[in-house]
């Protein structure tokens, strides 16, 4: 029987085949490899790679399979080979892991979207926070603690002043080291790497669909690229996605048909429509919905909105975005409104944000309100600290840290992402939050000859992790915490790394579940000045 990925048949046990050596040899020319490509092999998946790929071994010659679970034996066929590693297919699960489920996407196979929906929803929120762990030990050469028990505590208690006001911490005598730091004792008893914050239902939560358009045997089709490749799968509902936007888009796609709207075509760079994209404001319910097309005259164009006014009344804005460059980048500098509003409205907490056609807005809404929770918890904020946040975006971190410190610098390269920030502060009625356009690693340098100081500052940095000036920055003005929001656990490792070297403990890190069914997690991470 021949098994895919996403676990949906049975699993077959050979014991004749079950051992790593026992393989299939191809009549290709060897080499000094074990195995070679189209060979066969039987193998036991030892673990699971960043990409969420399995992990196996052959004669110690490293595969990694797509869709393997750590703890299956598994059949393989070697697709590609390099030096010290190779790629397999998988072919059959001769022994199933007790956390693969059957993946409920009809297209999961096909689509890129998601990379470990065969994982139980336990074993994934496991797995991240032990990735985490992983890159913490590997890149940033940190210590990890075995378990927290009043490691935080202790941690937060030495680094305090000695009057005790500046922390919610107790500082007691207990608590303190034998050197009156929080320096050694971090080293003694590791970081705390608590378990990840998980949701409670990890479906339907994404807020935003961006939907390439495209044509397949002559119509009009729209849903996710093909993974590894740039062919569009047709798809009329995800399940990561909310319901609403699935009913936008296969309306839009419908009238597309219906009117004979042209795809874009990659290729040959003709054809109007690129991409749908969609918003829905999770608290309030208003709808944006924004075409991207290669030209500007889109034909037809009042019964597009008309029929869209009809059948999703929901929808407060319909825009249209203008890219007519040959890239991959879903927008274009042009955006217009076509019909309704240019923003909805939508709330993290109780804080008010305006959300245009190109803002960035975190799409999960849910763990969004518990990644800012945590963010203003470790900041430890009495509303007498002055903070500031790096690669501030709109704002959103920057308002629900303004309520409870008492001065917030934000700073964000993206002037667009800056007007809405002050926008937003606007419409919160918030004053006592400030915002500079500029790289982080130029404007702080420029605030601190300015005499401006951080009690706080919060890191929120793209994939690529700080700037190493940014860093050097922080290590200079030595704000009593730091708080590093991060998007990938490497850079986050390197860049923890650096702050200890500084002069930083590092006293736990919470990973965030922001994607369920993916392999990405969200992290969290406070230190404080030695």
């Amino acid at each position: 029987m021949t098994n895919n990925r996403s676990g949906r048949g049975k699993s077959r046990r050979n014991a004749a085949t079950a051992t790593p050596s026992n393989r299939i040899r191809s009549s290709v020319e060897r080499s000094d490899l074990p195995v070679q490509k189209n060979d066969e092999a039987v193998i036991d998946i030892i673990g699971m790679n960043h990409d969420g790929e399995g992990v196996g071994r052959v004669e110690g010659f490293t595969l990694f399979v797509p869709g393997a679970l750590p703890g299956e034996k598994v059949r393989v066929k070697v697709l590609k080979t390099k030096k010290q590693y190779g790629y397999a297919k998988l072919l059959d699960i001769v022994q199933a892991s007790p956390d693969r489920i059957a993946a409920p996407c009809a297209i999961y196979d096909q689509c890129g979207g998601c990379q470990i929906q065969h994982m139980s929803y336990e074993a994934q929120l496991s797995w991240k926070r032990q990735h985490v762990v992983d890159v913490l030990e590997r890149i940033g050469k940190l210590s990890v603690a075995t378990e927290s028990s009043e490691h935080t505590a202790q941690v937060l208690a030495a680094s305090a002043d000695t009057d005790g006001e500046a922390d919610t911490v107790s500082t007691s005598d207990s608590a303190m080291n034998a050197d009156g730091n929080a320096d050694s004792m971090s080293r003694v008893h590791g970081v705390v790497v608590h378990p990840t914050l998980g949701m409670s239902e990890p479906w339907r939560y994404r807020n935003k669909a961006q939907v390439p358009i495209g044509v397949t045997e002559g119509g009009l089709v729209g849903g996710f690229y093909a993974r590894g490749s740039h062919r569009i799968v047709d798809m009329n509902t995800c399940l990561i996605q909310d319901e609403r936007n699935d009913e936008v888009v296969a309306r839009v796609k419908e009238i597309g048909r219906m009117l004979g709207i042209s795809a874009y075509n990659e290729e040959t760079g003709r054809g109007l429509l690129r991409h749908v994209v969609v918003k829905t404001a999770f608290r309030t319910g208003e709808m944006m919905l924004v075409l991207v097309t290669n030209g500007r005259d889109i034909p037809h164009a009042d019964a597009w909105i008309g029929s869209i006014r009809e059948h999703i009344p929901h929808v407060a804005s319909i825009c249209q975005n203008v890219n007519t460059k040959r890239t991959n980048v879903i927008f274009g500098d042009e955006t217009r409104v076509l019909w309704g509003r240019d923003v909805i409205y939508d709330y993290i907490g109780n804080v008010q944000f305006a959300i245009s056609a190109r803002s960035f807005y975190q799409v999960n809404p849910v763990q969004t309100e518990v990644l800012y929770s945590k963010t203003v918890e470790y900041a430890g904020l009495t509303g007498k600290e002055t903070v500031i946040d790096a690669y501030c975006g709109i704002g959103t971190i920057s308002l629900f840290l303004a309520q409870h410190a008492d001065q917030v610098y934000g700073v964000e390269i993206v002037k667009e992402a800056i007007d809405d920030a002050r926008s937003n502060a606007l419409l919160n009625e918030m004053r006592n939050v400030k915002f500079e356009v500029g790289a982080s690693e130029d404007v702080i340098p420029a605030w601190k000859e300015q005499g401006i100081t951080a009690d706080v500052i919060v890191v929120d940095p793209p994939r690529k992790g700080c700037d190493p000036r940014l860093l050097d920055t922080i290590l200079e003005m030595k704000p009593e915490r730091v708080v590093y929001v991060s998007c990938n656990p490497s850079t986050l490792a390197r860049d923890l790394r650096i702050l200890e070297d500084g002069g930083y403990s590092t006293v736990e890190v919470q990973p965030v579940d922001m994607f369920p069914h993916t392999v990405h997690v969200e992290s969290i991470a406070l230190l404080v000045s030695n």
